[in-house]
Formats: structure tokens, C-alpha cells, sequence
């Protein structure tokens, strides 16, 4: 498992140009990069929003070749709570937002995200629960402060999907008496 240390959360203006240029180059018309590229930034550029609902998360990811999951039971912002409509809430949260794809695509799936909490100004880090358990295809598991009482779990990776290796992208938010060990 490659982990990011809290000072390699942004490495400069650099990595991100290149990472631009590694989302945003020429895509195969309805390939699996194309899909894969569409989906990280898709996930970068939402998934660490307060302002995120069910309704906009049913019409921003909508993407051919993707599946995603996403409720947010207590928002920050003054949306109404969405609730869990794929699988169950994992205990201790009250937020997730994942985004999976065909392929390996898990390094640039960490960096796309490690790079969108630097936009986000997000880089304390914080103590992973001991019940998230990184496994063979996990490429990062951290987790991050969101504020003094809220902390923000992140995990890329890779599973068995319904067509083979899929990557997956997720971002579950603990609840505040939950969020230590």
C-alpha cells in the first residue's frame, strides 16, 4: 500500500500540472481512460463539498461505466439530509460519497484526490479508525481533519467489480463522538 505522508499532500505546481494534464489529455471516445479520467475528476471536484446532495450526486455522477454511492445524513451546508439509497450506512458515519470504475487506475485515483483535498484546504491529518482496515487493494487510507470535531476518511483503491478490477474512490465523514479510535 503506497501512503502519502501529510506533507505529500500537495507537492507544488508541478504535480499539479501534471496531473491536469493526466485528467484532462486526449481521451479514447468511450474508453475505459476516458471514463476512468471523467470519474477521478468528477470525484475531486465534489466529493469533499458540503453542498453535495442525493439529487445533485444522481446528476453529477451519471457517467456510462461508473457507479457511485452517496448519503449525507446531518449536512453542514442548509441542504436537506439525503439518505442512504445503495448500501447501508457504515456505522459511525453519517456521510459517504464513491465513485468506482473499470481498471486500475488506483495511483492517479490517490493522487486526483490527495490534490483535491489540497484545493480544499483540507490537510490536517488524523487517526485512522482501527475498523478501516486497508487490504490488498488498497493504495491510500488516511484520514483528515475537517474541523476540530469532524474528521473525513478517505480510501483508494482497487476490488473485484462486476466486469473484473474496478478502482474505487470514497470519502466517508465520522460522526464527532466517533471520530478517535
Amino acid at each position: 500500500m503506497k501512503t502519502f505522508s501529510h506533507n505529500a499532500i500537495y507537492r507544488g505546481s508541478a504535480a499539479a500540472l501534471a496531473l491536469a494534464v493526466t485528467l484532462c489529455g486526449p481521451a479514447q471516445a468511450g474508453g475505459t481512460q476516458a471514463t476512468a479520467r471523467a470519474a477521478m475528476q468528477l470525484f475531486a471536484d465534489n466529493c469533499f463539498s458540503p453542498y453535495m446532495t442525493a439529487e445533485k450526486a444522481r446528476k453529477t455522477f451519471a457517467l456510462t461505466g461508473t457507479s457511485y454511492d452517496f448519503y449525507d445524513l446531518d449536512p453542514f451546508s442548509s441542504a436537506e439530509p439525503s439518505p442512504a439509497t445503495g448500501r447501508p450506512v457504515t456505522p459511525g458515519t453519517d456521510r459517504r460519497c464513491e465513485i468506482s470504475f473499470a481498471g486500475d487506475y488506483a495511483e492517479k485515483a490517490a493522487e486526483a484526490a490527495m490534490n483535491a483535498l489540497a484545493a480544499e484546504m483540507i490537510f490536517t491529518p488524523a487517526d485512522v479508525p482501527a475498523r478501516y482496515q486497508a487490504d490488498a487493494g488498497t493504495t491510500l487510507l488516511a484520514a483528515r481533519r475537517l474541523n476540530p470535531r469532524r474528521t473525513a476518511i478517505v480510501h483508494m483503491g482497487t476490488r473485484k467489480g462486476p466486469q473484473g478490477t474496478e478502482t474505487f474512490m470514497l470519502v466517508e465523514r465520522l460522526l464527532p463522538t466517533d471520530d478517535q479510535n
